[in-house]
């Protein structure tokens, strides 16, 4: 096999580890995607293969193999499940569920600003998602619209269907063992927390950051932060405020820009304690505004398939299953902590650059 094949096409119709490639879904700075037949049940997957300088890594090689378990073992109805993963031919890689789906970047592209109780349905189902993860110390890292895939819901009040793609991909392995290098930067600079730039160290509050940029993007038309080059735009992750929401959109309430400064907070001791905090306090802030409202009409979301079934589409999705409960409802948004003094601005660091991925 040969790495890194440099057309869509150079793959295709190779057997690795029992998976026969039929197309390319997309590619990365450290991985390249694909849409396969699992040879031994007769399913269709989506395969990711890792480039062989990772596989040549003990310390990452071990790393992996403990974080692909783990991501295996999480049993949640909006996340992608792992099937499998391992070693062939000297590359990594893991199998997932593949089905039918949308991705929220290209819905975004398509709508713009979501209603207000669609922006909260999917941001709930995402927070499900993440403090599930996080319960098992798995941190996504990447949270970011080209991650979240979405399906038809099961009925009127649950209009979409949400999965978190990309867990199993060993991203604290390169963080654990400084394997990034020099223009790589493992994540999306619109959605990275503060403390990723600075390398301080991570837990599940930078994940509620990055999804605190996603839903700001859900509901305002663009992240938080947009500046011209990449590293003003580190900059402004680790100092300058984020904007006022309710000044872009005048049906949301001047407490979701308290609730969102909050989760956007520069130290993650400031922060809320999960992500499902921060959505249940978004909620109670909007009041009225998210208590109705259906999804995008021109979206033609697809059904959600079940993922022993062969599924056809644009990016690996996961099995249906019931909707997580969305927090419950607080009269008034909570009261702000005091927010831990910032220390003094470093010099911008010379590297970074986003992980692309390829059209489809």
């Amino acid at each position: 096999m040969t790495w890194a094949p440099e057309s869509a096409s150079g793959l295709i119709g190779a057997e690795i580890a029992g998976y026969r490639v039929e197309r390319e879904l997309g590619r990365g700075g450290m991985a390249v995607v694909y849409c396969a037949k699992d040879l031994r049940l007769g399913r269709t997957v989506a395969l990711k293969l890792l480039a062989p300088e990772y596989t040549r890594n003990e310390a990452f090689r071990s790393r992996f193999a403990q974080e692909s378990r783990v991501a295996a073992a999480i049993d949640h109805p909006n996340i992608v499940p792992v099937f499998e993963a391992g070693e062939a031919d000297g590359v990594l890689y893991i199998a997932m569920c593949f089905v039918a789906g949308l991705d929220l970047r290209a819905l975004l592209d398509r709508e713009g600003p979501l209603a207000v109780p669609t922006a909260l349905r999917i941001a709930a189902q995402l927070a499900s998602a993440l403090d599930a993860a996080h319960a098992r110390d798995l941190v996504h890292r990447d949270v970011k619209p080209g991650n979240v895939l979405i399906t038809k819901g099961v009925d009127s009040d649950h209009p979409e269907h949400v999965y978190l793609t990309d867990f199993g991909l060993a991203k604290k392995s390169l963080s654990l063992t400084g394997f990034t290098t020099a223009g790589e930067f493992v994540g999306t600079l619109d959605y990275v927390a503060p403390e990723r730039i600075a390398g301080r160290p991570v837990d599940g509050r930078a994940d509620q950051y990055s999804l605190a940029c996603v839903v700001h993007e859900t509901l305002a038309g663009a992240p938080p932060f947009k500046r011209a080059d990449h590293l003003e735009l580190l900059w402004a992750h680790q100092y300058d405020q984020p904007p006022a929401l309710s000044k872009d959109r005048p049906d949301i309430p001047v407490a979701a820009d308290e609730v969102l400064r909050r989760a956007l907070a520069k130290i993650p001791d400031d922060r809320y304690d999960t992500c499902l905090e921060f959505v249940g306090a978004l909620r109670a802030a909007v009041g009225g505004a998210g208590r109705s409202g259906s999804a995008p009409a021109s979206a033609d979301l697809p059904p959600a398939a079940p993922c022993t079934d062969q599924g056809t589409g644009a990016e690996p999705g996961a099995e249906r299953g019931e909707e997580p409960e969305e927090p419950e409802e607080r009269a008034e948004a909570p009261a702000l902590p005091e927010p831990s003094p910032l220390p003094e601005p470093p010099e911008p660091p010379s590297w970074a650059g986003p992980v692309l991925r390829a059209p489809h």
